[in-house]
């Protein structure tokens, strides 16, 4: 007998049966929440995407332009809807682009995002503001392509919010009666991820606070708020609904972000934000202090809540338009943070769109 043949052979037949065994051996595919990250990336990262996108800038177009290739690569139609608004007594133009998944309703769940940002003079890319909500976004829109859900899903990712909504608003007026009553709910992602705490809102319950056009349309059911909220509890991550402060009872928001325009419509709303509720920041518990992080502030007081010196205290815990709102200065402050909620908002917002119960 030849052994050294039967050994030749052996190896053979053993190294045929691992090639084997790895080429079938797929890469897993990325999960929604990974995909929700490295969209992060690409839109939000100077060192690997865009970066900051201020609006009225070539980065503001490049980023419709990069949303509407993904969107369309996926199978969806887009529609680009151009318009102008008038900042400073001058005329600018930006654009919204919406993508639509048909349902077995033909009424309409909203989800929105707007995708400019600012504070790219403080060192921001826009990353918490508002790269998080569109990275969210897309990844929801890959995850359902081609799935038919109980109503009908709007994917709307504004232009030009951070001066004054105004993709939102107009987007609202373009809509004429029929597509009005066809909304059933308009859910607004903005700074989802990155401050320590994220929240769901409903509408003010006071209309006063929005200064609607007809104030006799304004909604602030909160519905859609409580549905996210009983859906993520459901889940690792649970929404927190912020206490009640001076001008804003529990759970309720006002009209800084693109959710506005929709109540003053009539439509209910929710609104996803991550901040901190419990600091007592430079105007009081109203969420515009992000994180007790002390890199964050000059000197924070663990035992106040606040400032060490509130009469000289200049960071205030800020996250959004500053130094801090990119993702190597994130991971440097909050290790896997944002990956966390952002995929938990991913998650969240999927589960919603198959379960709506609305």
């Amino acid at each position: 007998m030849n052994k050294t043949l039967i050994a030749l052979s052996l190896a053979a037949l053993l190294t045929g049966c691992n090639t084997s065994s790895n080429e079938s051996e797929a890469p897993a595919a990325a999960t929604p929440a990974e995909q929700a990250f490295e969209y992060l990336t690409q839109l939000s990262s100077s060192a690997e995407g865009i970066g900051a996108r201020p609006t009225g800038t070539e980065a503001e177009t490049r980023a419709a332009s990069w949303i509407q290739d993904h969107l369309t690569g996926w199978g969806y139609d887009v529609q680009n809807q151009t318009f102008s608004y008038i900042k400073s007594g001058v005329s600018k133009t930006s654009q919204n682009l919406v993508a639509e998944l048909k349902g077995q309703s033909d009424k309409v769940i909203l989800i929105g995002a707007h995708y400019d940002s600012t504070g790219d003079k403080h060192g921001s890319e826009g990353a918490t503001d508002n790269g998080a909500g569109v990275a969210a976004l897309l990844a929801v829109a890959e995850a359902l392509k081609g799935q038919t859900l109980p109503h009908t899903v709007r994917f709307a990712f504004f232009g030009a919010e951070e001066n004054g909504l105004n993709g939102a608003k107009a987007y609202v007026a373009s809509l004429d009666d029929a597509a009005i009553a066809q909304l059933l709910a308009m859910v607004n992602y903005d700074t989802i991820a990155g401050g320590d705490i994220v929240y769901v809102h409903s509408a003010h319950s006071d209309e006063a606070e929005y200064g609607c056009a007809d104030p006799m349309r304004y909604s602030h059911d909160p519905k859609v708020r409580d549905r996210l909220l009983a859906i993520s509890e459901l889940t690792q991550t649970p929404f927190a609904i912020h206490p009640s402060y001076a001008g804003y009872p529990e759970g309720e928001t006002g009209s800084w972000s693109d959710h506005a325009p929709f109540a003053c419509l009539g439509v209910p709303i929710a609104y996803v934000e991550a901040t901190n509720f419990t600091i007592n920041g430079a105007d009081g518990y109203d969420g515009y202090s992000q994180s007790t992080n002390p890199a964050l502030w000059d000197c924070y007081d663990e035992g106040s809540k606040s400032a060490c010196d509130r009469d000289s205290e200049t960071q205030w815990g800020k996250i959004w338009h500053t130094q801090y709102d990119r993702l190597d200065k994130m991971a440097e402050l909050f290790p896997g943070r944002v990956e966390q909620q952002l995929g938990a908002n991913t998650d969240i917002m999927i589960r919603f769109l198959r379960d709506p119960g609305l």
